[in-house]
């Protein structure tokens, strides 16, 4: 125990009371001697990392509970059924070959918290086949996983404020329409305005070494 605990940087305490909350799992015994392994490590760095993103405690053990049994991580993080967006069901094997060793317990307590990944049984889910095929690309060209999610996080931010604004610009003035019905013109002033915005902030840098003498 000592040992884990040194190599995780927290202290033996730490790791007794995690064992009692359940959050961490037995270590395996020989007589009188518990041997930890790597399974224990990763659990530490995880749930580090999920405080550190301002996960509580009873939030973590949910979690840790949920990969034990089985049940879907959606549960726990209140996911509804995504309604155009494809799910993707991976083998852990098959996550990492698409992130090229990127899936560390930090980048992947990040993409639960995003609600990007859930279990399924032994297998994991990640809720949208496009945001799974762009972001892999993106690690694919150098990007780190740790900055595509990020990124995430911040365009969830702006997406969720484009959502409101349509959902309350219906709401006020087409009162009697289905705003469901309605969200492909949503999605096309938004992909329009970013595309523009793209061609705006792409061109800027071509515009000034032009300039140059």
């Amino acid at each position: 125990m000592e040992e884990l605990a040194g190599q995780a940087g927290i202290t033996v305490r730490t790791v007794r009371f995690y064992r009692e909350r359940g959050l961490l799992q037995p270590p395996r015994r020989e007589g009188r001697i518990a041997w930890y392994d790597d399974r224990h490590l990763a659990r530490l760095r995880t749930i580090a990392a999920l405080l550190e993103r301002g996960h509580t405690l009873n939030g973590i053990a949910d979690l840790a509970a949920t990969l034990e049994s089985g049940r879907d991580v959606g549960e726990v993080l209140g996911l509804g059924e995504p309604t155009e967006e494809t799910p993707v069901r991976l083998t852990p094997e098959e996550l990492a070959d698409h992130f090229e060793g990127e899936v560390t317990p930090e980048n992947f307590a990040a993409a639960l918290g995003l609600g990007y990944l859930a279990t399924d049984g032994d297998m994991i889910v990640h809720i949208s086949r496009r945001l799974l095929e762009a972001s892999s690309a993106l690690v694919r060209e150098g990007v780190p996983l740790s900055a595509v999610l990020e990124a995430g996080r911040q365009v969830r931010a702006h997406a969720d404020a484009l959502a409101d604004l349509f959902v309350g610009m219906v709401a006020e003035h087409a009162p009697g329409e289905d705003a469901d019905r309605l969200r492909p013109l949503a999605r096309s002033v938004v992909e329009a305005e970013l595309s523009m915005a793209l061609d705006r902030r792409l061109r800027k840098p071509v515009a000034r070494e032009r300039a140059e003498p």
